[in-house]
């Protein structure tokens, strides 16, 4: 029997760099763990099946979720013969822009590759995971981390000081497919400056956007006045995280944070976290068998 922790993530940073021939978009993107975290159960079981619940019932505990998606890539790449139950607790929302059910895929593989005695390295893990979404990968680096391509291609960077993160989790959720089926064209044209590169250089979170932020504020203004009421209260960097629908803030001080998270909960569900570092990402997961 397994417990481990399956952290969420923001994204400091999102630009859209051009329209591919599969129909996705190639992006680049900035990946940061934040200390929020759903808890994956692990039990052995005697039959050679996977067995899967969670206790969010918005969500399908069957053959499509990802979590069994995961487990079935493992029995069938390595020909396993042993079965599993696995327990979700959930707290990550789905549709929040979070990385939840890709958190949840990443961390079935690298458990199942302990209890099932696999012995695979991490970066036979990683490729794996690109089977399973594009999010999947970074979940096994943690950290703040470069995502190119589809944000499958992942490149640890240097982690910055732990920072207050406020996160707004508004009752509705968006569609990953919905936004990008309506991004504007002049968005996946190419060819301009980038700021998540000059933030590389120069580590001004300030410089940071996230390109779908338009298209999720047309779809939901009222999101918009929540990066408002953030910006006004001296957030150094606020955004929409992915392609939505979940708004944070991040504060270098604690008691400003405080203070702004206390007037949000009047009207809106919203935690105070703080983002992790690699180091703390993988000492944080308390697995074990």
């Amino acid at each position: 029997m397994g417990r481990i922790k399956s952290f969420a993530k923001i994204n400091l940073g999102l630009e859209i760099t051009g329209k591919r021939k599969d129909g996705y978009h190639d992006l680049l993107t900035l990946f940061q763990a934040v200390d929020f975290y759903d808890i994956l159960e692990f039990r052995e079981i005697r039959s050679n099946d996977i067995r899967l619940e969670g206790t969010d019932h918005s969500i399908s505990w069957d053959e499509s979720n990802l979590v069994f998606k995961a487990a079935a890539l493992l029995k069938e790449q390595y020909s396993t013969l042993r079965g599993i139950s696995i327990l979700v607790e959930k707290n990550i929302p789905p549709g929040k822009g979070l990385g939840g059910g890709s958190s949840n895929a990443a961390m079935t593989l690298y458990a199942l590759n302990k209890i099932w005695a696999l012995h695979l390295a991490r970066e036979e893990l990683t490729e794996l995971s690109k089977e399973l979404g594009a999010d999947v990968p970074y979940f096994l680096e943690g950290g703040l981390c470069l995502g190119r391509s589809r944000g499958e291609e992942i490149t640890p960077l240097p982690d910055q000081a732990s920072l207050c993160c406020l996160l707004v989790l508004p009752a509705f959720s968006l569609s990953t497919a919905m936004v990008y089926e309506r991004l504007s064209l002049s968005l996946t044209s190419g060819g301009k400056d980038s700021k998540i590169i000059r933030f590389l250089g120069r580590r001004e979170l300030g410089l940071l956007e996230n390109d779908l932020e338009e298209t999720v504020f047309h779809l939901y203004p009222q999101l918009r006045d929540i990066k408002s009421l953030f910006q006004n209260q001296g957030a150094d960097l606020s955004l929409v995280s992915g392609s939505g629908s979940a708004v944070f803030g991040l504060f270098k001080n604690r008691q400003q944070a405080e203070v702004v998270w206390k007037e949000l909960r009047k009207d809106y569900e919203a935690l105070l976290v703080e983002t992790l570092s690699r180091e703390r990402y993988w000492a944080s997961l308390s697995f074990g068998v």
